[in-house]
């Protein structure tokens, strides 16, 4: 196994594939329910449900796939390639499948069908996703060749947020669905690419012993993460830092047509340039992760978040400039989010002897808590928000008060408890996660 950091170009190829998964994600949560309701006349309520029974299942099941991915890798590459194929014409097929639905189902057959669609992308997509993260932690190299990997795939990720946020009104989605086709067969072209320029990813792992029989290591492969005490402080602090930045996820829309009162025609504009600010930022974040490690410069993008957040307070109706350089601020923080958590989980595996053998089990529970945190958001943020006198369209000034609170103190307040944590329980040396499993 090399250990030295890889190339950018080496690191792009990799991380290209995230690019049109991203597209799986954003039209099922943005596009998809106005789509159905304006195309097809079907009601809100039963789509919503559709698509918390369809991540709900997805979500379950993801330490399963993650299991299943370990035993792809133990098997051979090419059973990962064949699967990774696989799971990459679910994806295609689930979301041509939702977009263009047969002309026979209508009603309640029209909703059952989109129901199998999406639980096909969303497992397809997950399956996929794993397969893809699994890689990256097999090929070890330290925190700063972790950051690398990471920093391109969710990078390239966020390019596919921009493009799929904008695609289906400017080309339609015919265009975007042969874009994701193409754009998935590139990404797999290219991470093979990527393997083949390091084939030696996978079939010892440092430091673990052969004591325990194949069957039983398979028995305990889901378990694995949870006797890690190192993983289940990571954790924490990932599920506090993961709940500040979906809270604002879920009321920002809220925050910009009630708060701000600003134009509809804004509201892409306040996304995208978060999600621009993001990917942008990353070649800044490997940098100062170069000079400070991963734990110090996760607790600087806390601190920045904190700060951009915090101004949200200080904002009124047509507040709009302001709130751009929001926008900016926490978009840049974003990157931090995206880079140094995983790559402490990397790194983490690495070190404690579970490279090559348990990387999907890790990225199933981590995946798991990701989508979790979604939900969590909004069970805590929304009822909080209906107590404190709230209501869309209401723009009395307790309302607009207590929205500002759950939009702007809410995420600060989660952040500072992450902040504390990480500073408590996770290494601050530069450059190495290599005592996370200390007392």
């Amino acid at each position: 196994m090399t250990s030295d950091l890889p190339p950018p170009a080496l690191a792009a190829r990799y991380g290209l594939l995230g690019l049109p998964l991203a597209f799986v994600a954003l039209p099922v949560y943005v596009h998809l329910p106005n789509h159905y309701a304006q195309v097809h006349g079907l009601a809100l309520g039963a789509l919503g449900m559709v698509l918390l029974l369809s991540r709900s299942i997805d979500a379950v099941v993801d330490p399963w796939l993650g299991q299943l991915g370990d035993r792809l890798y133990r098997q051979s590459w090419a059973a990962v390639r064949l699967a990774a194929w696989l799971l990459a014409l679910g994806v295609a097929g689930g979301f041509a499948g939702l977009f263009f639905p047969p002309a026979w189902a209508t009603g309640t057959a029209l909703l059952l069908w989109a129901a199998a669609m999406l639980t096909l992308s969303h497992l397809a997509y997950s399956g996929l996703m794993l397969l893809h993260q699994a890689w990256a932690a097999r090929q070890g190299g330290g925190g700063q060749a972790q950051s690398r990997w990471i920093a391109w795939r969710e990078g390239l990720s966020l390019a596919g947020v921009l493009l799929a946020s904008a695609l289906p009104s400017l080309a339609g989605w015919g265009a975007t669905t042969a874009l994701l086709v193409l754009l998935l067969a590139l990404g797999l072209w290219t991470w093979h690419s990527a393997q083949r320029a390091r084939p030696d990813d996978g079939h010892t792992a440092p430091g673990m012993t052969t004591t325990a029989s194949p069957g039983m290591q398979r028995r305990g492969d889901l378990w694995t993460p949870w006797r890690e005490p190192a993983f289940r402080r990571l954790l924490a602090v990932f599920v506090l830092n993961g709940l500040a930045s979906a809270i604002p996820a879920t009321l920002v829309l809220f925050f910009v047509q009630d708060r701000l009162q600003a134009p509809k025609t804004l509201e892409p504009l306040f996304l995208g340039l978060y999600f621009a600010a993001g990917a942008l930022s990353f070649p800044l974040w490997l940098r100062v992760i170069a000079r400070l490690g991963l734990v110090r410069s996760w607790l600087w993008g806390m601190g920045l978040s904190v700060l951009a957040f915090g101004g949200v307070l200080t904002l009124g109706a047509g507040d709009t400039a302001a709130f751009l350089l929001i926008c900016t601020l926490s978009g840049l923080a974003l990157g931090a989010d995206l880079t140094v958590p995983a790559a402490l989980l990397n790194q983490l595996i690495d070190e404690r002897g579970h490279r090559a053998r348990h990387e999907g089990a890790f990225m199933g529970w981590w995946n798991l808590a990701t989508k979790l945190n979604l939900a969590l958001a909004a069970g805590l943020a929304l009822p909080l928000l209906g107590l404190w006198g709230y209501a869309p369209g209401v723009q009395s000034a307790q309302a607009l008060w207590a929205l500002s609170l759950a939009y702007g103190l809410l995420p600060c307040a989660f952040k500072l408890a992450a902040a504390m944590l990480a500073w408590r329980l996770l290494p601050r040396h530069a450059g190495t996660a290599r005592n996370l499993h200390g007392a």
